[in-house]
């Protein structure tokens, strides 16, 4: 008996980060809570097909390919390139190859994102610092002078003074593939589990620091952090959410219903009255009543505990609670074309869309699209249009919620112009009476939903973003040719 570890540690036929030829990554990549499948030959063959584009595109306007990777053309012909062997979901134009304003037009108004699942790769993913001398790379020395940086130019009057240690920036890439080389505004950072929630990927101490020292360098709120919750451990984890809301100021909790902490041998119920529900009633009295957990992607030794059924009754025995259902309860896309084929059904999130059509009172759910979207995006998209579909009729254009993985998928701005650019078809929105994926679904599902969970101030934020220490230097990266490092951080199959 006892904790289940991440699926990928030790595994001989995976490794952990890759370097991409283009901005997309053609391939499964893992978050540690699944095992990633191989690249498919439908993906080998994007992969071939925009590397192509970009080497054509280089060659015909007249600079390098690594020059032409750091513009917007290498992210038009990763779309190009899946719309050509997929199918065409994205509202992309050849043109917006070979010129950045006809991207740019094509884009339109900026969005404001708030990303509901971010994550942070630890210091010891790269012991040896091996990155720092890569252009485009950011190191924790580079981060610590950035830091001096804004000292030192009064960008952020609240570090005056201050010196700052390595430690502090232990989260090395994380804000130059957050921050700088995506569009996001806000995230809110979450972790893996481990045999005790002081044991996890990234323990709640250390995500409520990561989430300080950004929010204090940018000078603003710009990161939230998750505690974690435990029910099985009982008295002791009641104690140690305590400590997490009054001391750390967690901003949400993250719940693993499929693992299980040392000593336990299956996963729990978020319905369990009496493992769950003592759980349930401490968030409310803590007040801190967002409940962010894992469904779908299944870990732990008994896969069912990770099906949401169970938060139908959860979500009507606490409708003062919000409950956001992180990776919308995807099981994963092993072998899904085949079940899709024969059945027309996305295993366990369909299920749970029925479920929730029968009970439309329930207003406390929020399906949340970290890693299932970018699986699916570049895998079967026709799959995807029928996920966001699903989503958008059972729950509401409300209550869908941005999340991306990141930065296990390196970078978020690829997922972001991705979802920027899909469409569901013409003709399977009529067949299945689906509703479109309009501008003003879009904006609810990048960041306005997040927004009113966790009280953000959109229009104050959209503000405040541009004009602190983060978005000023982020605009002055932008305007000086940024280098996005088409690298991802999570685990890939081969």
């Amino acid at each position: 008996m006892g904790h289940s570890p991440p699926p990928i540690q030790g595994h001989s036929s995976m490794k952990k980060g890759k370097t991409f030829r283009t901005p997309i990554p053609a391939q499964i990549v893992s978050n540690e809570e699944f095992r990633p499948i191989e690249q498919t030959a439908q993906q080998k063959a994007v992969e071939q097909l925009a590397d192509d584009l970009v080497e054509k595109a280089a060659a015909r306007t007249g600079i390098s390919r690594r020059e032409f990777l750091s513009t917007t053309g290498s992210m038009a012909a990763g779309l190009l390139a899946m719309n050509a062997l997929l199918g065409r979901f994205f509202d992309i134009d050849a043109v917006e190859l070979f010129e950045q304003v006809a991207f740019a037009e094509q884009q339109g108004a900026p969005y404001f994102i708030f990303d509901v699942q971010t994550h942070y790769v630890s210091s010891g993913y790269d012991p040896s610092d091996a990155e720092a001398n890569r252009k485009g790379a950011v190191s924790k020395q580079a981060l610590l002078s950035l830091r001096k940086h804004i000292r030192e130019v009064g960008l952020n009057p609240k570090l005056v003074g201050d010196q700052g240690s390595i430690d502090d920036l232990s989260w090395k890439n994380f804000v130059k593939e957050v921050f700088f080389d995506s569009e996001t505004s806000i995230g809110l950072i979450s972790t893996p589990p481990g045999p005790y929630p002081q044991e996890a990927v990234v323990p709640p101490k250390e995500m409520a620091h990561i989430r300080d020292e950004i929010n204090r360098l940018a000078g603003s709120q710009r990161m939230l952090a998750n505690g974690l919750a435990t029910p099985q451990l009982g008295a002791a984890d009641l104690e140690f959410m305590a400590m997490q809301a009054e001391i750390l100021k967690v901003d949400a909790w993250k719940c693993y219903t499929g693992s299980c902490p040392k000593g336990f041998d299956r996963g729990w119920r978020m319905d369990d009255e009496r493992i769950a529900y003592p759980m349930l009633e401490q968030a409310r009295k803590l007040g801190v009543k967002r409940i962010c957990v894992h469904k779908g992607l299944p870990l732990g030794p008994v896969p069912d505990y990770n099906h949401p059924r169970d938060l139908i009754k959860a979500a009507k025995d606490f409708p003062d609670l919000n409950f956001l259902v992180y990776h919308s309860g995807f099981r994963g896309v092993a072998s899904i074309d085949q079940i899709f084929a024969k059945t027309g059904e996305i295993p366990w999130t369909t299920e749970f869309c029925r479920m929730k059509e029968k009970e439309p009172g329930i207003s406390n759910i929020y399906m949340e699209l970290g890693s299932t979207f970018a699986q699916l995006v570049t895998t079967h998209p026709l799959i995807c249009a029928h996920l966001l579909g699903q989503l958008i009729r059972s729950f509401g254009v409300d209550h869908v919620l941005w999340g991306t993985d990141s930065i296990w998928y390196g970078t978020p701005q690829w997922q972001i112009e991705a979802f920027r650019r899909f469409q569901i078809p013409d003709d399977v929105i009529e067949k299945h009476q689906y509703q479109a994926l309009t501008r003003r679904a879009k904006e609810r599902f990048f960041g306005l939903n997040a927004a009113k969970i966790f009280d953000i101030d959109v229009e104050a934020k959209r503000n405040a973003v541009p004009g602190d220490a983060l978005g000023r230097l982020r605009m002055s990266y932008l305007e000086e040719a940024p280098e996005p490092s088409r690298r991802v951080y999570g685990w890939v199959a081969g």
